[in-house]
């Protein structure tokens, strides 16, 4: 989903902070969705925001955090579905 990158800063940091509350989501998978890089969703989320609403900052705090402490189970799930779907593809070969 394309938005326009001409929203007003301040609309756009609500707009990214509603959406991560709302969905549990990481910095990356929002910037995905909303066609912005990760640099300007992390930026907005972790200093501009401050300014813009205090209360829907601390809670994007504790989300980043907690994103922060499961990265590493993150990523050894997506490695260990990357071995087992090639182990898989090699299983088919004749």
């Amino acid at each position: 989903m394309a938005y326009e990158k001409l929203l007003s800063i301040d609309k756009r940091v609500l707009l990214f902070a509603e959406y991560m509350l709302e969905n549990k989501s990481t910095v990356r998978a929002t910037a995905k969705h909303f066609g912005f890089s990760k640099s300007t969703v992390h930026k907005d989320l972790s200093v501009r925001l401050r300014d813009v609403d205090r209360e829907m900052y601390k809670e994007i705090c504790v989300l980043l955090d907690e994103n922060l402490h499961e990265r590493h189970i993150r990523g050894g799930n997506a490695t260990k579905r990357k071995y087992s779907e090639i182990k898989n593809e090699r299983g088919k070969e004749p």
